[in-house]
């Protein structure tokens, strides 16, 4: 995990996240439940094995929140705040199973025009399965403090607030 605020980043800069994961049948219900979208291609195992996959697809924006996920311990841990996503694409399905892995890259930084403690980035990030495909790739921007401005990190309780 990196502790990047905005003074270390870089355009150009590449970062690969260090752990990818593996989606389940149950994530994908899951997320569709929640998110109370009624596709078949995303529950229906009879309904998914009529289509041209054969199978049920992941959720879609299940992907795109799972690659944004594997950014943020690179790009956004410390204070990051989304302020676009942009040009998404999803050029090959996701399947129960697949393991996914994320890549950022950064485009540009400025400084805040209304705050001058935080900066903007701006980057390119894809989500690569274990075969190597690209299965979602977007742009996004955030907000995130500089260094010296920064908030405490690794908040913890005093013990003498602690209730047992």
């Amino acid at each position: 995990m990196a502790d990047r605020y905005f003074d270390d980043f870089e355009p150009g800069a590449v970062y690969r996240s260090s752990i990818g994961r593996t989606v389940t049948e149950a994530d994908n219900v899951l997320f569709t439940c929640l998110t109370m979208n009624t596709n078949q291609i995303h529950f229906n195992d009879a309904f998914a094995a009529e289509t041209r996959w054969g199978r049920p697809l992941m959720n879609s924006t299940f992907t795109l929140a799972l690659v944004t996920g594997l950014t943020v311990d690179d790009t956004s841990r410390n204070g990051g705040v989304n302020l676009e996503w942009d040009d998404i694409r999803l050029p090959n399905p996701v399947f129960a199973g697949d393991t996914i892995w994320a890549e950022s890259e950064i485009l540009s930084t400025r400084e805040s025009r209304s705050n001058p403690s935080v900066g903007i980035v701006s980057m390119r990030c894809r989500g690569i399965n274990q075969r190597g495909e690209v299965v979602c790739e977007y742009r996004r921007a955030f907000m995130i403090p500089k260094r010296e401005a920064a908030p405490p990190t690794g908040f913890v309780p005093a013990r003498s607030e602690w209730q047992v």
